[in-house]
């Protein structure tokens, strides 16, 4: 199995030019989403640069390898390619914007009480399944 002259080891086949320039939309899609969320407290970055980086392994090794070598998220996307893993800071910051914005949710729209049930469900189980996230190991 793989080694061959066939290419089965050399991973998935590189996409089509239609979809290699939708995935590099999506990445850039992605970068100005954690560009906004760089300046709102309420919105992540991180999460939209993993995406971005995922898109633009897919259409742009050079912008992933960019993104990947960037000095203050770079670390951030390597350990969640390498080991889907997220630092505890990241885990705080990001359990924090939830608890923020079930708050702003609550106090602004008085939301029903079984609407107000469904939005706390759901994003518990979000909050839950990052702090099961693994750290990433020491460097």
């Amino acid at each position: 199995m793989g080694g061959g002259d066939d290419g089965s080891d050399a991973g998935p086949p590189a996409p089509g030019r239609g979809k290699r320039l939708a995935f590099h939309a999506l990445g850039w899609a992605f970068v100005a989403l954690g560009a906004i969320g760089a300046v709102l407290p309420v919105m992540p970055t991180t999460i939209f640069l993993i995406g971005a980086a995922w898109a633009f392994g897919r259409s742009s090794p050079r912008l992933e390898a960019r993104l990947l070598g960037d000095p203050r998220f770079g670390p951030a996307l390597r350990a969640w390619r390498d080991h889907r893993a997220l630092s505890r800071r990241g885990k705080v910051c990001a359990c924090a914007g939830i608890a923020a914005g079930y708050a702003s949710f609550s106090f602004l729209s008085s939301p029903p009480p079984w609407l107000a049930l469904t939005v706390f469900a759901i994003l518990a189980a979000v909050a839950l399944w990052l702090v099961r996230r693994p750290e990433p190991p020491p460097a």
